[in-house]
């Protein structure tokens, strides 16, 4: 029986009525924890005691039960976790005589494990462990847990890599009924699914990947047809014959959402037996496909087009490498329909970029590494003909799919689908970048979006080459949108494109596998409608976003692991962001990032930043660091624990008679090249 409320006196709940949120738990350093509500809403404040087994970054559902307090702030306690960011932690173990304790390595406030001695698995004392939660009932109770791996001492780089996944929320393992689904699966194809389908087996196919690749999702045919017509086929592995919905398999590619491609290892998003084994589209072996397949002429002008399910047999597994020695030399197996296919894919890319495309260019490296992991070289990846023929025929299957489920309707409205998104460019940060490239006078027609591409285009044209490239290449990516996953299309800006969706990476995007289902419900006429599709997709999205933090981070520990060994050595460098407190620079040999603070340049001069310029500059001597500049520098220190490089600015000999030139161009010309901090969009 409840308190009886004194005359005159009403208890909260009859003045509010209780009110519930859904968001991501933040917690602080201190300890304190925010809510992020997914809506936009505000955040609101949560006491360690009012967490309710709850960890940083799981999804959680919120009670209020303060609002406006301390500037209209809001206070609650959580409910409920919706779903945890991460299942596993690395740590160390404390064994006591029966039983022992998994201690966390984070800096987010996490309570210990308690782990029941026979679920050690072979751990002792002190040693650093992967342990995951198997129960948390009690918030007054400790969570329990069991050690997944034990791992060495000499592991270090190892322990990083798989330090960052988890951090990211990323399992370092499958569950064993899943790896157990994986193996049940069957790697006959039965006549009768082979009856289903186009049978292009008989149609000379290759992939086309990098050298070490094992899983192979897409390939290309190609089939002489009359009248100088070609059949082109665009054939992608049919991941969702073997991962049905609502399967153990899928829920857990789901809940992965991508594979994560760090310097050293993959972290699929499918167990081995089917990303490498029955769906990887591997030579001479038969393998089921859904396909986009057209009818063009040499110039590309397509004249038919079929989306289904289809059986093939890939003929030749090439190598990037492979093909673009065939394109220099127009020599080498498949000769003439490589060139083809290339010819036709550089139409293509024409085409888009006079359609609005934006031609942006982005650098990415690929490090040597030793047996144990360790980097012993850094190698700069370029964008050849070759990997542009396969890009501009998986964007072709790609916007192919999007049209075709766009223009379904049920009952009036479209079938939810995961489109691929890129909203145009943001006016805040395109004002300041369109003032900036007019001091390298380029022009920008903001009378469009259309215009602004086109403006874009004309920009990246003209610097090719010139030292302002970089920095207006970048700073110019930092004005775009993020490309993400959502329902509501509203096409994609920098690809020029009014639809599009991914299809061609089933297995490593979940998104691809989402679309082969809702493509294959209107392919037969039922259209699938998915009241969930954009909660997927958004999912998907946050996924993809934590894959691309775990492999920044992981490029960045190799970068520090690399320069371990360059301790006191000189590098040119390029200047790569700017901020009060120093400026980044870029190793030009190996793509390295460091920072140079104003504490050590306070032998040469006192620097403030000129942010409308992205410049450091020198109060008595004008010197200027700007984005885009040379410089020297000298690594001073590597932190492998915090991944960070710290380098010295280093004036050669020369540089005295050079910074008085470049004073005087400053003068005329305010603002050299240059750039804030970098930024992607796909």
């Amino acid at each position: 029986m409840g308190k009886k409320q004194h005359k005159g006196h009403k208890d909260r709940s009859d003045e509010t009525p209780v009110s519930f949120d859904k968001g991501t738990l933040d917690i602080t350093r201190s300890g304190m924890g925010y809510v992020v509500i997914a809506n936009g809403s505000g955040d609101v404040l949560v006491r360690p005691s009012d967490f309710n087994t709850a960890l940083n970054g799981d999804t959680v559902k919120v009670k209020i039960t303060r609002e406006g307090f301390k500037n209209g702030k809001k206070e609650g306690k959580i409910v409920e976790v919706i779903s945890r960011k991460q299942s596993q932690f690395i740590g160390h173990i404390q064994l006591s005589t029966n039983f022992a304790f998994f201690i966390a390595d984070t800096d987010k406030p996490m309570p210990d494990l308690f782990i029941p001695i026979d679920k050690l698995n072979g751990a002792t004392d002190k040693d650093r462990v992967i342990a995951r939660i198997t129960k948390w009932d009690n918030t007054n109770k400790k969570p329990e847990g069991e050690v997944v791996q034990v791992i060495l001492a000499e592991q270090e780089s190892d322990i990083a890599m798989k330090e960052i996944l988890v951090e990211n929320g990323f399992s370092l393992t499958f569950p064993d009924d899943v790896l157990e689904a994986a193996a049940r699966l069957n790697d006959v194809i039965p006549e009768s699914e082979i009856s289903k389908r186009r049978d292009c087996r008989d149609i000379l196919t290759f992939t086309i990947d990098p050298v070490d690749a094992r899983d192979f999702d897409d390939a290309l045919s190609i089939k002489k047809l009359k009248n100088d017509l070609y059949e082109i086929g665009i054939h992608i592995a049919d991941v969702s014959h073997y991962v049905e919905p609502g399967s153990i398999l899928d829920e857990d590619s789901y809940e992965r959402a991508t594979s994560v491609y760090l310097p050293d290892r993959v972290n699929p998003m499918l167990p081995e037996r089917i990303s490498n084994e029955l769906c990887s589209l591997r030579p001479n072996e038969d393998k089921l496909t859904f396909s986009a397949i057209f009818e063009m002429d040499a110039k590309g002008h397509i004249k038919k087009q079929w989306i289904g399910r289809t059986v093939i047999h890939s003929d030749q597994r090439f190598t990037y490498e492979d093909v673009q020695q065939i394109i220099e030399t127009q020599e080498g197996p498949h000769c003439e329909e490589v060139l083809l296919l290339n010819s036709i894919a550089r139409r293509f890319r024409a085409d888009r970029f006079s359609k609005g495309a934006i031609n942006f260019s982005s650098t990415e490296v690929r490090f040597k590494l030793d047996e144990k992991g360790k980097p012993i070289g850094i190698v700069v990846k370029e964008s050849k003909e070759s990997h542009q023929l396969i890009e501009e025929f998986m964007l072709l299957a790609n916007k192919t799919v999007a049209e075709y489920v766009s223009k379904i309707k049920v009952k009036g409205k479209e079938v939810p689908f995961p489109y691929r998104i890129h909203d145009k460019p943001d006016e805040k940060k395109l004002t300041p970048f369109i003032t900036f490239a007019a001091k390298y006078g380029h022009k920008f027609n903001t009378s469009s979006p259309e215009q602004i591409a086109y403006s874009f285009n004309s920009m990246l044209e003209e610097v090719k080459g010139k030292p302002e490239q970089h920095v207006l290449e970048q700073l110019g990516i930092r004005t775009m949108a993020k490309a993400v996953y959502s329902v509501e299309n509203v096409g994609h800006y920098g690809l020029g494109f009014g639809h599009y969706c991914h299809f061609t990476s089933p297995i490593r995007r979940y998104p691809d596998i989402l679309v082969h289902r809702i493509l294959q419900s209107c392919l037969d006429g039922k259209p699938e409608i998915d009241k969930k599709m954009e909660e997927k997709s958004k999912h998907s999205s946050e996924q993809e976003r934590s894959a691309m933090d775990a492999e920044r981070a992981a490029n960045k520990y190799k970068q520090v692991e690399y320069l371990q060994d360059h301790i006191g050595e000189e590098f040119a460098g390029v200047v790569s962001g700017v901020a009060g407190f120093g400026f980044w620079v870029e190793t030009v040999e190996h793509k390295c990032e460091g920072l140079v603070t104003v504490t050590s340049l306070l032998d040469f001069d006192d620097f403030r930043l000129i942010e409308s310029d992205y410049a450091l500059v020198g109060r008595r001597s004008g010197r200027k660091f700007g984005m885009g500049d040379k410089v020297w520098i000298k690594v001073v220190a590597a932190n492998l624990t915090k991944r960070q490089l710290d380098f010295e600015w280093i004036m050669k000999p020369n540089q005295e008679d050079e910074a008085s030139d470049e004073n005087i161009h400053h003068q005329k010309h305010k603002g050299r090249e240059s750039k804030k901090k970098k930024g992607k969009h796909e």
